[in-house]
């Protein structure tokens, strides 16, 4: 027989490192500390940049409290920490954190620097760590109040585990799954997570709610199902607040956000008790979405059972779960009328509605006013209103509608609107030339094109008017929180925009925010009132004032990101300022004075202006006080240029260039009113070019982007006109 092995102490690293693996399994892993840590620290916004599936970079900011700039020569070490200092802590814990092994874990198997800053603290302080232990000197540095962690190479020393690991995309959906949970629980914190250098994929709102969350993070076909739960029993000490889906929703992989003391945890009891429910109401195999908050007595919960936390064990595991499959299976029953299918009833001509109802459900009974509209595509209202052949014939009516399609790309005017412009607006220098194909059809001399920018030089490509054409439903979530770009988009550090943004969000109304996520469009009256449904109602809209407020969300949110649309000829601003002033009055007061010498003035306001202009919001002048661009706000969308020089001189008088905030407040606001001015041209081909515009542009957009404000609520931009279910209950007495 061999000799027994000698039994020796392993050395500290190794020791460190075995622990560390134990802990951080994976990026999503270390991520979930980082997460827990920035939630302790009482943060409000927290923005995670991650390179690689996160084993190249990861990065997580944050505005808590941040950390004490003594304490960062030991923040890195094993078992050190601020929230724990006995072992009996452990029955009353209230935070994330408590082992002290996170950072120290994070820091022997990548490379570690922290930048943090306290509101009592003068500057921040910048640190590197390798192995627990700074690697340098603690330096002074600038930054904003909490800390800023970074995470580069993580496992470059633990081989194998790193080779484990499937792919970084893989990576990035765990990820993605760990910000997604925690942004929907903590739906008072603003989540913002990205790619290295690209599109933004999830960012939610400070101040938001759950539902909403939900909405943007997996979808609105999620979140118009939900059903919310609530339970408290003094008995077992617990209560439970929650979200699931009706039995209209169904997935084959479904997902469940279990929350346990605000942890994220799994429990595959609470799951299957959970699934048992369903399993009367889905389909085989088929799942839930389901968010379930269990709030427990700390006593009677054991959060150290795992060494990534991602387990807990609690005191009357059967009774508790007994709760929730009874308040989830009340629930589910109190609203099982709710489960059919609907269809769409066709209008003119459409066959019995009970006929439809009979073979799409299966003999269960829906009365016709619950029927809801589903798609704008397949029926307009115009088909109940008789075109007069004097206006357009039934052969001119598809080259005509291709026009319009061709007008949105190209900007094509002809030449009846180019005697309007000229003559009624009298704009100068805006050359129109004759395109070699078709010798009636005149091509505006407007023509869209990215910023140059030193980080990308890709071209900005307007939609076609097919793409237009096909769109069907968009999901909110693709929202100004989630705006996708053709370009690295640059983020704005400036706090005054930030704050702008935060009161646009604070001023949303989530009720119409949902309306408008998912509205229909019905019809354009004119050009300043539109119909739009949502579910079984008619709402009547002042599409002017809805599309002043989403140009002037998107100058704030699209801040320093905009395209740009040249102009093929400058345009002189001292001719456009005379312009303005000469149709605000019939004529000049004396009293101002000279007019061309106020006109000087005020090209030089400008000019002056013009490199900070150009940079924000791609407005371009040159030195010689002409007109070289204006900044493209949507795709698809050009403004009406007859009121550029009513535009310019309202830049002069009403935008306030003394205080940085006020100045991109004014100036965002009066853009807006600019760009959403109709034109007023009152020809037949002009209205119909409005009309599409409104259908394939305005709205769509406005489904996507839009956060209504409160005041409309009151102010009457939205007025709901007719509700379904009352026109049956009058015709029902007829």
């Amino acid at each position: 027989m061999g000799e027994p092995g000698v039994i020796r102490k392993l050395d500290e690293e190794v020791v460190n490192r075995i622990a560390a693996g134990e802990i951080i399994q994976r990026p999503a892993n270390a991520l979930k500390e980082l997460i827990e840590n920035s939630l302790d620290a009482h943060a409000t916004n927290i923005i995670i940049t991650v390179k690689a599936g996160g084993l190249k970079y990861l990065q997580i900011q944050d505005n808590g409290t941040g950390i004490r700039s003594d304490n960062l020569d030991i923040v890195c070490e094993r078992f050190t920490t601020s929230k724990l200092q006995q072992y009996e802590d452990l029955q009353e814990i209230s935070t994330y954190g408590f082992r002290g092994e996170a950072l120290a874990s994070i820091s022997y198997i990548s490379h570690l620097t922290i930048l943090t800053k306290t509101a009592a603290d003068k500057c921040a302080y910048k640190a590197s760590y390798e192995n627990g232990k700074l690697k340098g000197p603690i330096k002074a540095s600038a930054g904003n109040n909490g800390t800023q962690i970074t995470v580069e190479d993580l496992f470059y020393n633990v081989i194998a585990r790193k080779k484990s690991l499937r792919s970084a995309a893989e990576e990035y959906t765990h990820i993605m799954e760990f910000v997604g949970g925690y942004a929907i629980h903590n739906s008072h914190v603003g989540f913002t997570l990205k790619k290295f250098g690209e599109n933004t994929d999830i960012k939610t709102a400070i101040k938001s709610s759950v539902v909403e969350n939900i909405r943007i993070i997996h979808g609105n076909s999620i979140a118009r199902e939900l059903l919310e739960i609530g339970l408290k029993d003094d008995t077992l000490q617990m209560s439970l607040h929650g979200y699931v889906t009706n039995v209209n929703y169904s997935h084959k992989k479904g997902t469940m956000l279990l929350f346990i003391n605000h942890r994220l945890v799994d429990s595959q009891s609470i799951r299957k008790a959970v699934d048992s429910v369903y399993s009367t109401y889905l389909p085989k195999n088929a799942h839930a979405f389901v968010y379930l908050s269990i709030e427990l007595d700390p006593r009677n919960v054991d959060v150290n059972v795992h060494p990534t936390k991602h387990e807990v064990q609690f005191l009357y595991e059967e009774q508790i779960i007994e709760k929730i499959k009874s308040c989830i299976e009340s629930k589910l029953l109190s609203c099982n009328y709710s489960r059919v299918m609907y269809t769409q009833a066709r209008l003119p001509g459409a066959t019995n509605v009970d006929e439809i109802i009979k073979k799409t459900t299966d003999g269960a009974k829906v009365y016709a006013k619950d029927l809801v509209r589903v798609s704008s595509d397949t029926q307009k209202i115009d088909k109940f209103f008789q075109i007069a052949s004097k206006q357009i014939d039934n052969n001119k009516k598809d080259s005509i509608e291709k026009e319009f399609i061709e007008d949105n790309e190209n900007k094509l005017m002809n030449n009846e609107h180019e005697e309007n412009l000229n003559e009624a607006n009298k704009i100068p220098n805006i050359i129109i030339e004759e395109t070699e194909n078709n010798p009636d059809v005149l091509e505006s001399s407007i023509v869209n094109e990215p910023k140059e920018n030193n980080k990308s030089t890709e071209k900005w490509n307007l939609r076609t008017g097919a793409d237009h054409a096909n769109i069907t439903y968009i999901d909110p979530k693709e929202s100004f929180k989630t705006r996708t770009f053709k370009y690295e988009r640059v983020e704005t550090k400036l706090t005054s925009v930030k704050q702008l943004r935060m009161d646009v969000e604070n001023k949303c109304n989530m009720n119409l925010r949902e309306i408008l996520a998912n509205l229909i469009f019905i019809a354009c009256i004119d050009c300043h009132q539109s119909l739009i449904q949502h579910s079984t109602k008619l709402y009547l809209c002042n599409t002017t004032k809805l599309t002043e407020e989403l140009f002037y969300e998107t100058m704030l949110y699209d801040f320093q990101n905009f395209g740009l649309i040249k102009l093929s000829n400058p345009l002189p601003v001292e001719e456009l300022f005379i312009l303005g002033l000469r149709s605000q009055e019939s004529e000049w007061n004396p009293e101002f004075g000279d007019m061309r010498e106020m006109v000087q003035q005020m090209t030089r306001l400008l000019v002056s202006k013009k490199d900070m202009l150009f940079e924000y919001f791609s407005f371009e002048i040159n030195n010689d006080g002409e007109l070289l661009a204006l900044p493209l706000l949507l795709d698809g969308h050009t403004p009406f240029m007859g009121a550029l020089p009513t535009y310019l001189v309202r830049l002069v008088t009403e935008v306030n260039w003394d205080s940085e905030k006020e100045c991109f407040d004014t100036f965002s606001r009066q853009t807006a009113i600019f760009y959403s001015q109709p034109n007023p041209d009152s020809t037949l081909e002009m209205q119909k070019s409005e009309e599409w515009k409104q259908e394939h542009v305005i709205f769509p957009a406005i489904r996507r982007n839009f956060l209504p404000p409160t005041s409309f609520v009151s102010n009457g931009v939205i007025l709901q006109i007719a509700n379904l279910s009352d026109l049956y209950k009058v015709f029902e007495r007829c």
